[in-house]
């Protein structure tokens, strides 16, 4: 493959890692690769479509829309950065429904949600960026666990590459019950 042939037209990010290259560019591109797949899986649907569910799940592309919105703000901007959340996060009543991401997704437009996604995913990267450009893939995130570790910049990247791609199988198996789009990445 050759290297112009590795960035998307549109958008200029990665369409897949590179052949060669560094640790970061690496994982920079399998991250950028899985968002495009996602975005691939859940995009192009109706409210309907994002909202079907198979077999005795009650997991839908449009809760996986919006979780992943927020594992996205989440990981890399509050946890990564120590950034606030910000709406809707801010104000949902996480008390009354722990998984109220996967829940109200059901009240949002298809808009509505993909919006959510494009503008989390941007955050996301720009946090990225920052978090690299001040220690590399070495930096420690702002935030500890409760053992009092605090975790790499590289360690929240592998949790993300890891959280799509748990999430992929699930969009797999949601997208071909509801109109059956196959295929393991998207189309140039």
């Amino acid at each position: 493959m050759h290297e112009e042939d590795t960035t998307d037209s549109v958008t200029g990010l990665p369409v897949e890692p590179p052949m060669g290259g560094s640790e970061v560019d690496s994982l920079l591109g399998e991250l950028e690769r899985l968002r495009r797949t996602f975005a691939w899986k859940t995009g192009d649907l109706d409210a309907a479509g994002l909202r079907a569910t198979t077999a005795a799940s009650s997991m839908t592309l449009g809760g996986l829309v919006k979780h992943l919105a927020l594992v996205e703000v989440d990981w890399f901007a509050a946890r990564l950065r120590g950034e606030k959340h910000g709406e809707p996060w801010a104000t949902a009543d996480w008390d009354a429904d722990p998984d109220w991401e996967w829940h109200s997704a059901a009240e949002d437009s298809p808009d509505e949600l993909y919006a959510l996604w494009w503008a989390s995913t941007d955050r996301a990267r720009r946090c990225l960026a920052e978090a690299l450009a001040g220690g590399g893939l070495d930096g420690p995130a702002a935030f500890t666990w409760p053992d009092g570790r605090r975790p790499s910049t590289r360690r929240v990247v592998v949790d993300m590459v890891e959280e799509y791609a748990r999430h992929l199988g699930h969009a797999d198996i949601l997208r071909e019950a509801v109109d059956g789009r196959v295929g393991e990445d998207a189309p140039r």
